[in-house]
């Protein structure tokens, strides 16, 4: 399976997948380019380190977004993946993407979806939200993308626990650790062994 990764920043959960894939722990699977929004971003040191193609496409770089989302669409479609990874992307996906690879998008998010998901919930937002909350329990999602924001078929969940004293900065560490970094590489693996079906009413069957 070849995948296309996209990220916006330091590239933690890229990484995991880098592990994952040579570990074995993700078996029939390729990272075949690594594309960040974001020319500065750490994840793109991490791509190139593992023999990883890797660019950066900023929207700043076009004339307006829609040229911007036209070229995201058409690099992808050149590379012709068969995933297409969201791992820490802050981009929002454009619809013509999503139409062009339905069903062949994942993306991690930090909190269990439906809490703490939709529109302005992004990186350290998420557990700012979930401890204001007083939640006792938070942890990430892998899910298929589609057009309304971390709305589309959740393909895996992991709980982790919200201790006393947590910090945004903790709680968010521990989530990568004990539920991202776990979660998205079995998910990705999970599709590459053809084990992951979407039925009519949009809800995940795992074989």
């Amino acid at each position: 399976m070849r995948a296309v990764v996209l990220v916006s920043g330091g590239g933690t959960n890229l990484q995991a997948l880098i592990d994952a894939i040579r570990d074995g722990r993700v078996r029939n699977t390729e990272i075949v380019c690594v594309i960040s929004n974001y020319a500065g971003a750490y994840a793109l040191t991490r791509a190139k380190e593992a023999g990883i193609p890797a660019c950066a496409m900023q929207p700043k770089s076009y004339g307006s977004r829609k040229e911007f989302e036209t070229a995201l669409t058409e690099r992808i479609r050149e590379i012709a993946p068969d995933l297409v990874i969201l791992a820490g992307c802050l981009l929002k996906i454009p619809a013509e993407l999503i139409a062009a690879f339905p069903n062949r998008i994942v993306n991690i998010h930090p909190a269990l979806i439906p809490s703490f998901s939709g529109q302005g919930y992004y990186g350290l937002k998420v557990h700012e939200a979930a401890l204001r909350r007083g939640v006792k329990v938070s942890g990430a999602t892998v899910h298929f993308v589609n057009e309304e924001l971390d709305a589309g078929p959740i393909i895996l969940q992991k709980a982790v626990e919200v201790k006393d004293g947590d910090t945004p900065e903790i709680l968010q560490r521990r989530i990568m650790e004990e539920a991202e970094w776990q979660i998205l590489p079995a998910a990705v693996d999970l599709i590459a062994q053809g084990r992951v079906s979407v039925d009519q009413e949009g809800l995940v069957h795992i074989r």
